[in-house]
């Protein structure tokens, strides 16, 4: 760690996971993806009014790109560095205090599952509208002509794919540069969300913030598939459902139209016997997916509950992990 001991953030670390699971995404409480965001609608705004051909379109995405990253990083880094090393007495607990909240603005692991088991609770009660509605929350897809099965597979692919953009992904940066860089892949995952589209508006504005997250995520997303193959395993208690997992995550893991995504969602489509992607609808335009692991079971229900339980025991062991290489990296380092 450039900024501080290793020790030091173990401690934010370990207290800002916990603060996570606790806490969540309280509505209306200061966050910085939120900040963040508004800078980016700004920013946009602003430099839409400078283009008038594709290629200026495609400049002015890498400059709102490099702009939104790199002053989140530098203000970040100059926050951590002021509470560490200009803070005395009270005001330096309380500024630790703010390290430990920043840390768990990061980690999406409360909020993840909450989101998955309010479509899974809607389902169970048989209120398929509510469950569209939820889920109409967290994905892109047209989700009002899904029927049952339909609604479930879709939440087991957000809940595969978010492990790494939300958990694995935050944890992985956080290791490598702290707090600063945690925030820095915020808002770069902030930026893909609101602006790396492949529709008219975006084609070309977006296109650095998305092949920049595709850049990030091309890691956390194999370390998060490696975890889901690990952690079914042991939930299971069968190194058979381990070794499925990672044969799809193998073969079916670029049956994606990401280059990430496809890899936990295989991942977890082998360990439960479900068969993912296929065909779906995007703003009434029906988007020919090729499918993601084999049919195995029926009831969608049970294999949607799995999944969240097994999305709980990857982040335990995305956390443990962390904490475990910082620990190593401070004694032999």
């Amino acid at each position: 760690m450039e900024v501080m001991s290793n020790h030091i953030f173990i401690v934010i670390l370990i207290l800002a996971f916990f603060l996570d699971l606790i806490m969540g995404d309280p509505p209306g409480f200061p966050h910085p993806v939120r900040i963040i965001g508004r800078y980016i609608n700004s920013f946009e705004g602003l430099l839409r009014k400078t283009v008038v051909s594709k290629g200026q379109e495609r400049l002015a995405g890498v400059l709102l790109t490099t702009i939104i990253v790199l002053s989140t990083f530098v203000l970040a880094y100059g926050i951590e560095k002021w509470i560490l090393f200009s803070m005395k007495g009270t005001l330096r607990l309380v500024g630790i205090l703010l390290l430990i909240y920043l840390t768990a603005t990061t980690l999406a692991t409360k909020e993840l599952i909450a989101t998955g088991l309010k479509v899974i609770e809607a389902v169970k009660e048989e209120n398929l509208v509510l469950a569209r509605k939820h889920l109409g929350m967290i994905v892109g897809r047209d989700v009002e002509a899904l029927d049952r099965k339909g609604i479930l597979k879709a939440v087991i692919e957000t809940l595969s794919e978010n492990l790494s953009d939300g958990v694995i992904a935050p944890l992985f940066y956080l290791v490598i540069g702290g707090m600063p860089l945690g925030l820095a892949y915020k808002a770069i995952n902030t930026l893909d969300s609101m602006v790396g589209y492949k529709n008219d508006k975006y084609r070309y504005f977006g296109w650095a913030s998305a092949r920049l997250d595709d850049i990030f995520n091309y890691i956390p997303a194999r370390i998060s598939g490696m975890l889901i193959a690990i952690s079914s395993g042991l939930f299971f208690l069968s190194v058979q459902k381990t070794w499925d997992s990672f044969i799809t995550m193998y073969h079916d893991g670029n049956n994606h139209s990401s280059p990430n995504s496809g890899y936990p969602e295989a991942a977890m489509a082998g360990a439960l016997g479900a068969q993912l992607g296929g065909p779906s609808m995007y703003n009434g335009i029906l988007v020919e997916k090729p499918y993601i692991g084999a049919e195995e079971k029926e009831d969608y229900l049970i294999v949607s509950i799995d999944t969240i339980k097994i999305i709980k025991l990857a982040s335990f062991f995305g956390f443990f992990i962390s904490v475990g290489v910082l620990f190593l990296c401070e004694v032999f380092i």
